[in-house]
């Protein structure tokens, strides 16, 4: 078995932070101690308790409505329960492609034995960490402030009041991986409860505290300058694996994740070991196991420094943001490889993830017929079996052997350079090879759609369209953007997500920006005026309701479910913050509406978060990156002609392919000249000279002499 990635053994609470009697209790029930024989008592026949899950949309809480725990959906009519039966709450969150999750659900949850613990001393409640993401931040910091490790399953138990007193990720079944069995470290807890109960609402009191200030920083404000940016670089320099590319902490680098947004910082300065640093992590991750290199995409991060053997659930988000990186690293570099990347992960999201109606699922599994990995990897024998003759070729190009590169199969890699002689001759085996793939068992897919995750594949399919010229892409994000307007989005507000036909929960500030930004860049390449109405809508409401007084964003909105801390953090990891694909929207929507209250908000929120901004720049690359658009003065470029001429084309491409982005660009025409200037007074007067298409560069509404020549668009 793959050794676990995430830390998980059991510490006392945080030194310093709070000092209850739990302490005692987690020591004692850690690994190596004598087992807890306090007997499991059977149900109370009074308890009217029963597996709520059955009721919900998600497909991952669905998923363990069957378990004989009697789980409850997150709400007040559970925390009501859990005061009026005197229980502490057990909450667990995950998500449909955590492995780790389905194996703590197989060992623990759908056990007789520690259901009925669970059931006679806990209220226990289930999360979906995609539906409730502002749920999981704050229980994830929890545990961190208890001396562990962050990752999923999260385990967490709190007071009916929501204030956590211990938490921890993964737990075993028994005593197992350094780790202290589940059912025993539920015994001391509930005798903790019963014993030590004033002690352990001390200590969760004092957590809460310390969350509200952790989550909602007061820091001092300052002007948004390039001296912010200068600890980017030097930053990355210190965690990057000069071997094998990517960010991590020496000597291990691993577990490695891609850190596009930081890789997409770095690619847009001048310094020479920063574009160094992106191109040696991209070209190893292309040739990595962490793509799929049969049927594109990226799975979620590598297991091991060398990009080999990924944990191999694929999520939208990765995708999306990959896509566009390559996208990016292209135009900057003119690696032809990075293009194909970027093409096939595009096409995979097109296959795999769009539904018919539009929208784009949210996740891939990582297992299928119970195993982690099967669907993705081959033996040599099923190598031949597809390949015949060509079988040697494509072993020695994927790295295939007899024995195998883990757990005696295969993950495919580019196990070294392929010759341009050879790349047709590989191309028919990769055909072959995933048409042979199809016909296996495929990893679940968890089909609800997330507005903000819907965001980010918008924008992916609409910059793939504007470099790669393939409609296919842009007809994709027309579709995709339509559902979610017409499905998710009332009165200028998202909400979180939909599935079978219900969206019930409100969104999130990345909802609501992300859709924004997605809008803006659609629009750039589209010039409906749809788009760029709905998206001034949207940034309307975002300001009025997730605006924090300071000039940063709220993650919830003023009207959300109160929790124990209201979050501001600008900090990311996995996805861009909400908090950034705010500011970057606020940039984009005030040059496209020609709205400077816009555009100076935005500047209030980098102002808001100078202070992190200048201590931990690479923490926050995606506000970096609204940074660095900013700092470069952008401009709007609005090309006027009919869409049809090729000379306004070849306009629209010079504008589209200049690297770094640092203007916003659309075209005005006959059918769309008049909404647009209701819209915006950007658009007003662009109007194409002497019958020539033409394109006007303005700086704030101030526009230069507008140039026909494609060449002089790319030089001003």
């Amino acid at each position: 078995m793959r050794a676990f990635r995430l830390s998980t053994s059991l510490h006392p609470v945080m030194a310093g932070l709070f000092v209850t009697a739990l302490s005692a209790a987690v020591l004692s029930a850690t690994v190596g101690m004598a087992r807890c024989q306090d007997p499991v008592p059977a149900p109370s026949s009074q308890d009217p308790a029963r597996n709520e899950l059955d009721r919900e949309t998600s497909p991952y809480l669905r998923l363990h409505k069957d378990n004989p725990v009697h789980w409850q959906p997150w709400g007040e009519a559970a925390f009501a329960r859990a005061k009026r039966e005197n229980k502490p709450v057990f909450l667990s969150v995950g998500y449909a492609a955590c492995h780790w999750c389905h194996v703590m659900a197989k060992e623990s949850f759908e056990d007789a034995k520690v259901a009925a613990f669970l059931n006679e001393h806990f209220v226990c409640i289930k999360v979906d960490r995609e539906e409730r993401p502002d749920v999981d931040e704050i229980y994830m910091v929890a545990v961190q402030a208890m001396g562990q490790q962050g990752g999923w399953p999260l385990s967490v138990w709190m007071t009916p009041d929501k204030k956590p007193f211990f938490g921890g990720t993964y737990f075993p079944p028994e005593d197992r991986y350094g780790r202290a069995g589940f059912l025993r470290v539920l015994q001391h807890l509930a005798k903790a409860w019963k014993e030590q109960r004033e002690d352990l609402e001390k200590g969760a009191d004092e957590l809460a505290a310390h969350l509200q200030k952790v989550l909602a920083p007061v820091a001092p404000a300052g002007e948004p300058t390039a001296k912010l940016l200068e600890k980017l670089v030097p930053m990355s320099e210190e965690r990057f694996d000069g071997d094998f590319g990517g960010f991590g902490s020496a000597p291990q680098f691993a577990p490695k994740f891609p850190n596009a947004s930081e890789l997409a910082a770095l690619l847009r300065t001048t310094d020479a070991h920063a574009l160094q640093m992106v191109t040696k992590t991209l070209d190893a991750m292309r040739r990595g196991g962490i793509y799929d290199q049969l049927g594109g995409g990226f799975h979620r991060y590598s297991t091991d420094r060398r990009w080999l053997v990924p944990h191999f659930e694929k999520m939208l988000y990765d995708n999306a943001q990959l896509a566009e990186l390559y996208l990016e690293a292209f135009l900057r570099t003119e690696n032809g490889d990075y293009a194909a990347v970027a093409r096939q992960t595009l096409d995979y999201m097109l296959r795999e993830m769009q539904a018919d109606n539009g929208g784009f699922y949210a996740t891939q599994d990582a297992q299928s017929e119970g195993v982690e990995g099967k669907y993705f990897v081959w033996s040599m024998a099923e190598l031949q079996a597809v390949l015949g003759d060509d079988a040697p070729f494509a072993a020695t190009c994927y790295g295939v052997t007899a024995a195998g590169n883990w757990e005696g199969q295969n993950v495919l890699h580019l196990a070294g350079p392929v010759a341009a002689a050879d790349a047709a001759r590989l191309e028919s085996a990769r055909t072959r090879l995933l048409a042979a793939r199809e016909q296996r068992v495929h990893p679940a897919t968890d089909d609800k759609i997330l507005t903000a995750w819907n965001g980010l594949a918008i924008a992916a399919c609409a910059r793939g369209y504007a470099v790669l010229g393939d409609a296919r892409y842009l007809a994709a994000a027309r579709r995709a953007a339509t559902f979610v307007l017409t499905e998710l989005v009332k009165d200028g507000r998202c909400r979180r997500g939909w599935h079978s036909g219900k969206a019930p929960l409100d969104g999130y500030l990345e909802d609501q920006a992300m859709f924004a930004d997605a809008l803006l860049q659609l629009f750039e390449v589209d010039s409906d005026p749809r788009w760029l109405e709905a998206a001034r809508q949207l940034l309307a409401a975002m300001v009025r309701d997730f605006g924090a007084e300071d000039g940063g964003f709220y993650f919830t909105a003023r009207d959300h479910e109160a929790l124990i801390a209201r979050s501001k953090t600008p900090t990311e990891s996995s996805l861009p913050s909400g908090a950034a694909m705010a500011t970057m929207a606020l940039l984009r929507g005030g040059l496209l509406l020609g709205d400077q209250e816009l555009y100076d908000r935005a500047v209030a929120c980098l102002r808001a978060n100078h202070d992190l901004l200048q201590r931990a720049p690479a923490h926050l690359a995606s506000l970096v990156a609204a940074l660095q658009f900013h700092l470069a003065d952008p401009r709007e470029v609005v090309i006027a002609g009919e869409p049809g001429d090729p000379r306004t084309q070849a306009l629209l491409q010079a504008a589209w392919r200049r690297f770094p982005r640092v203007a916003v660009t659309t075209l005005v025409h006959a059918g769309n000249q008049e909404a647009l200037a209701r819209l915006s007074p950007v658009f007003v007067g662009k109007v194409p000279v002497d019958g020539a298409p033409a394109a006007y560069v303005c700086r704030r509404g101030v526009c230069a002499a507008p140039v026909s020549d494609p060449q002089r668009l790319l030089q001003d």
